[in-house]
């Protein structure tokens, strides 16, 4: 079965505050197995647009990762975001397929 992972490119305005929703997503995010692969380090932006903030999170499945999002504590969560945050989230399923030889 595909994991599933959130891409979530972020500009914060508040940084004292967006610690808040840091510490609230914590909880949920355990709760579904969710693994950080990227966590806003450094990035060089190639193409199109980007934010200040990017954050690859991997779940063991692409429904863990759906669930994990639409659970009561991450929506709880979410509410100590966005007075503070501006985020562009996506949630996808990853590829089991073939690879390019």
């Amino acid at each position: 079965m595909p994991k599933g992972y959130w891409i979530v490119r972020a500009d914060v305005s508040d940084t004292e505050r967006y610690k808040a929703y840091v510490a609230a997503n914590a909880k949920p995010l355990a709760e579904y197995g969710a693994r950080f692969l990227v966590r806003a380090g450094p990035f060089q932006r190639e193409e199109g647009s980007s934010r200040a903030r990017n954050v690859v999170i991997e779940f063991p499945s692409y429904q863990a990762a759906l669930d994990c999002y639409h659970s009561a504590d991450y929506q709880e969560a979410i509410g100590l975001r966005l007075p503070v945050a501006t985020a562009d989230l996506i949630i996808i399923e990853g590829y089991d397929g073939p690879q390019p030889s």
